[in-house]
């Protein structure tokens, strides 16, 4: 299988399969997921928070430490921002993360809990001291650059092709700017850097692409986010509107059975 980061192949990509728990992690492994990501929001959900009130560092690094011990396999962070606003708090987040276990995780530059960006300076010297602190360490770590602005209006693509470039010149491992607003902003995106890009799968015009579609494009890897936690969460939408509404469970009846889900879990 190789190690996480020789799984970053840019041209064949392969699906970072974000979990919410470790019954989610196990059941992904057993389809064939080959690495595992948390995600930020599908964690929330469990702990009945609404994406956006985020977790604490402290429970972010016990909820990947739980999914490496579930799993065996690669497990990167959905760590946000790195839960402060300092490079040294990136460092030291980089550092925790190692030691839970980690094998990478990902850093935007959003100024949580607003949807504003860090200037482009402090953002590039925020990864490059994420960067300084993965190398530093015992083990092989892979450090993702977010460019998130593209996403929440923060900054246009011009913008955020200059600061995936500027986390490239710094050493970022890999490169990400969730959701741009065409394919061929993606397209621009993965033939800008050197270094591999994730694509997020979130939302009609990237769910509606295909793998192939995806490495035709140059793409390293797809990550999910928290597309499938709330692909999870619209069957207990819909099955409950059902309950409590009409009285039908017919939902219920679609479902899997549970000897097959426990197979997936021995």
């Amino acid at each position: 299988m190789g190690t996480f980061r020789e799984l970053h192949q840019k041209g064949n990509p392969f699906i970072l399969a974000n979990a919410w728990d470790a019954g989610s992690a196990k059941m992904l492994k057993a389809l064939g997921a080959k690495a595992i990501a948390t995600s930020s929001a599908g964690h929330a959900f469990t702990l009945g928070r609404p994406d956006g009130l985020g977790v604490t560092r402290d429970e972010a690094l016990a909820h990947g430490a739980d999914l490496v011990a579930a799993t065996g396999l690669p497990v990167q962070g959905d760590f946000e921002n790195g839960w402060g606003d300092d490079p040294e708090t990136v460092a030291e987040t980089v550092r925790l993360a190692a030691e839970a276990g980690l094998a990478g995780i990902c850093i935007e530059d959003t100024i949580l809990p607003t949807d504003d960006a860090y200037d482009r300076e402090l953002a590039i010297e925020r990864i490059a001291a994420g960067v300084a602190a993965a190398r530093a360490l015992p083990e092989d770590f892979v450090l993702t650059a977010r460019a998130d602005g593209i996403m929440t209006g923060a900054y246009d693509i011009e913008e955020g092709i200059a600061r995936l470039q500027g986390f490239e010149a710094v050493g970022a491992d890999c490169l990400y700017a969730p959701v741009p607003k065409t394919m061929d902003d993606l397209a621009r995106i993965c033939a800008s850097v050197a270094a591999p890009v994730n694509v997020l799968v979130a939302g009609p015009t990237y769910t509606a692409e295909t793998l192939a579609r995806y490495a035709q494009m140059g793409a390293a890897r797809i990550s999910l986010g928290s597309s499938l936690a709330r692909a999870t969460h619209k069957v207990i939408h819909d099955a409950a509107q059902d309950m409590f509404g009409t009285g039908s469970f017919d939902l219920l009846g679609k479902s899997i059975s549970g000897s097959k889900v426990d197979a997936f879990l021995k």
